[in-house]
């Protein structure tokens, strides 16, 4: 029998309660998630140290910063689990996982450098290390690897998804560049760019494995589907957590989003519903990129819009779940079912 996660938002704190934490074993460890893929994992490592090495030294030296920094590296996770789970037997799952952590790295450079961040995982962002320059002269180099790595993969379906999916990413970049400092944006223009920004490469990775396996049209929509639901609740819990974690866990300082300007969920749902006197209070404090973060906190926690995310999030992964009803069930499925759980209940 399916199990899906049934994880409830607790108004009163805006966290998320898992069927675990009831228990008292609280949520599965992402180590013991991703136990099924462990050899997998370590071979995705291997490739990607290997594919990232270059004769410039610039790019070494960069290259091994971005490694050293880890990561949860959820969206190859997907592509190895989603592969097994569709009874994949192979080996250039681990070539195409290693191509999408390639894509998401290239992104997270560029990133950091239009949102001028200097801390990413509790250590200083590649930009504030080495400079803006080399950081996005090195996040091209990245991303045209995938590019060589993707011809290697042999498959012109392949190409042609992770093609499409690199494109909307970059629509999403311009699309929250647009949104900047704007507290007019509503939750359409809010997912628009969720979709392209994060939802679009877990189903990208999640589709390809699906084509990897051969499996028929349908399972690779709903591979597709859990892929896309999986990152919108990534996203949305990334989002509640800037408002709501904390830095040492997080690895970056709260309220970044609100420094930077970016109106996310929960203060697109504070905006909504708090008094007329706290509404102009986030308003100007998103137009000036600056403001009492700990009093807008206690507007968006006070509003319910911590809570109200998580409603959304959940909702994503119930989704994400039922697309899963018709795979077959292994260890591979129930990883997949777990890191949904892991996903919404996750403190950093």
């Amino acid at each position: 029998m399916q199990r899906t996660p049934t994880q409830q938002a607790d108004p009163a704190h805006g966290t998320l309660s898992t069927p675990w934490a009831a228990s008292g074993g609280g949520a599965p460890d992402l180590g013991t998630i991703l136990a099924p893929i462990a050899a997998d994992m370590q071979a995705v490592d291997a490739v990607i140290r290997e594919r990232l090495s270059s004769d410039v030294a610039l790019i070494n030296t960069i290259a091994e910063y971005i490694i050293g920094a880890g990561g949860k590296r959820l969206r190859p996770a997907v592509v190895l689990l989603v592969a097994r789970a569709l009874g994949y037997r192979g080996t250039a799952h681990v070539l195409l996982a290693s191509v999408i952590e390639f894509i998401h790295t290239a992104t997270l450079l560029h990133d950091d450098v239009v949102d001028e961040s200097d801390l990413r995982r509790g250590r200083a962002t590649a930009n504030a290390r080495f400079g803006n320059s080399a950081s996005v002269l090195v996040g091209d180099f990245v991303y045209s690897r995938s590019f060589q790595m993707m011809v290697d993969a042999g498959s012109i379906r392949v190409m042609r998804i992770l093609a499409d999916a690199t494109n909307r990413i970059a629509e999403g970049e311009v699309l929250q560049l647009l949104n900047v400092r704007d507290p007019s944006v509503d939750e359409e223009r809010y997912f628009s760019v969720v979709e392209r920004k994060t939802a679009t490469l877990f189903e990208a990775g999640a589709r390809i494995s699906a084509v990897l396996a051969e499996a028929d049209r349908t399972t690779e929509d709903r591979c597709a589907q859990y892929g896309a639901s999986l990152g919108r609740a990534f996203q949305i819990v990334d989002d509640m957590l800037d408002y709501s974690g904390h830095t040492e866990e997080i690895g970056k300082r709260l309220g970044d989003d609100l420094r930077e300007g970016k109106v996310t969920l929960p203060l697109i749902h504070a905006l909504r519903s708090a008094a007329p006197e706290q509404r102009e209070l986030v308003v100007r404090a998103v137009r000036e990129g600056h403001g009492d973060f700990d009093a807008i906190a206690q507007i968006v926690c006070d509003n319910g819009s911590i809570a109200y995310s998580g409603k959304i999030a959940l909702k994503e992964v119930e989704a994400a779940a039922g697309a899963l009803r018709t795979l077959p069930e292994s260890e591979y499925r129930e990883s997949l079912l777990n890191l949904l759980a892991f996903a919404v209940a996750r403190d950093r």
